[in-house]
């Protein structure tokens, strides 16, 4: 007796497109540099959008230091809350980095 069916796979949690490669890169000292690491970014965020799920954990933490390279901290610090407010686990952490770019003030 054989058994056929035809279940679906389940769907991903987050999408991770090619994330992981860009964090690899971003620490590595020949990556690629911040204005690409942007464009990437965006591409992985759009590609998210488009296949209604969500960024993984670390996104837009990684997406905020990025944008603190290229001086540009509002972006940043709106990153890394909202890397915050969606994954509370790491708030710890995300909290040292805002009190970083505060001067060391919370």
């Amino acid at each position: 007796m054989s058994l056929v069916g035809c279940a679906q796979a389940p769907k991903p949690l987050y999408f991770w497109g090619s994330y992981q490669a860009q964090v690899y890169d971003h620490f590595r000292s020949d990556g690629k540099g911040p204005l690409e690491q942007l464009r990437l970014l965006d591409e992985q965020a759009q590609k998210a959008k488009a296949a209604s799920l969500p960024l993984p954990p670390g996104f837009h933490a990684h997406l905020g230091l990025v944008y603190l390279k290229l001086g540009r901290d509002d972006d940043a610090r709106r990153e890394l809350e909202t890397e915050r407010a969606q994954f509370p686990e790491g708030a710890p952490y995300i909290q040292s980095l805002l009190d970083k770019m505060n001067g060391g003030k919370s």
